[in-house]
């Protein structure tokens, strides 16, 4: 098995590098089971594969009273963590469960976890089994926002819960009623692309130009398996869009096409050294939320390689 690493310049995927992907592979690779060897011997010293000790954004810090990690002499100024979504068929319990396993203390509340319209009371239930499992929840999202109505539902329930941020895709023609509830609220907005499954904000230029000249709290969550499926470069991007992303979707694919799907981290085309390099590069301070979509009905293994993957890429890249 290799890792196979595909480089893209000037922010884009040409044609040519679209037909010829599979004759670039050889020229791009490099072997995932011996960088996996050199990676585990250079974590050997921790106790728990994690790399992270930094604050979240717009949240306190979980207290790791029961964790066992021993921090870097230089922690990073991000958080692994996890999207909601990644979750979809399981319940918040054993969502938590299995974090703690992991030694991953942010999330990203999806609504079926806590739906839009919980009482005072639920929201209480959810925080205190948050906190028992020594879990931030740190935004809500993705919401969908297609009326004024929903706008005012998304910001009043991001309120309610206590997060200062939504992820979240509304209408472009809503945008001026969002940047309204922005200013009032002072609750971040970091819209959600969705790469070639979806009409409106397929990849990071698109959401970059539809909010550069808006309030400075609005940006994107740049998922970086999306985006490259539309044929965006998503190292460039987040080097060229970093003033406005304001979260990171953690994703590998298989492809730059719409015919790409998800993968574990490692196993597909994205460089994640070089993305981690360039998080560092531009002082990215936010979470960085593994959205995993393959296998969602037991994807428990695979999420597991992915965390250590990636924790062992940012612990050899210092």
């Amino acid at each position: 098995m290799t890792l196979q690493l595909f480089f893209v310049t000037n922010g884009s995927l040409s044609t040519e590098h679209r037909h010829n992907f599979s004759q670039l592979n050889h020229t791009t690779k490099m072997k995932r089971r011996e960088f996996i060897k050199s990676s585990i011997a250079s974590v050997a010293m921790l106790s728990v594969p994690s790399a992270l000790a930094s604050t979240a954004p717009a949240t306190k810090k979980p207290k790791h009273k029961n964790s066992t990690i021993k921090h870097p002499a230089k922690a990073d100024d991000f958080n692994v963590s996890m999207a909601g979504y990644t979750f979809v068929n399981f319940s918040l319990a054993d969502t938590l469960k299995f974090m703690q396993s992991l030694d991953v203390h942010y999330l990203c509340i999806k609504d079926f976890h806590l739906p839009l319209n919980s009482t005072d009371q639920q929201i209480a239930d959810f925080h205190r089994m948050l906190s028992d499992a020594n879990v931030v929840g740190y935004a809500v999202g993705p919401i969908y926002m297609k009326s004024t109505q929903e706008v005012d539902r998304a910001f009043n329930y991001a309120k309610r819960v206590g997060v200062k941020m939504i992820v979240g895709v509304p209408n472009y023609e809503l945008l001026d009623y969002v940047e309204q509830k922005v200013k009032e609220t002072d609750i971040r907005l970091a819209i959600h692309m969705h790469g070639p499954d979806m009409p409106i904000y397929p990849d990071a230029s698109d959401v970059w130009n539809n909010v550069k000249h808006r309030d400075a709290r609005m940006g994107m969550c740049l998922d970086i398996g999306h985006n490259l499926r539309y044929g965006s470069d998503s190292i460039a991007d987040l080097k060229r869009y970093s003033s406005r992303v304001f979260d990171i979707h953690l994703k590998d694919v298989t492809a730059p096409t719409k015919e790409g799907h998800a993968i574990e981290l490692g196993r597909g085309i994205i460089d994640f050294p070089d993305f981690v390099k360039t998080l560092r590069k531009v002082g990215y301070k936010g979470a960085l939320s593994l959205e995993y979509e393959k296998n969602m009905r037991n994807p428990f293994t695979e999420i597991a390689e992915s965390i250590g993957y990636f924790r062992a890429v940012l612990h050899t890249t210092r």
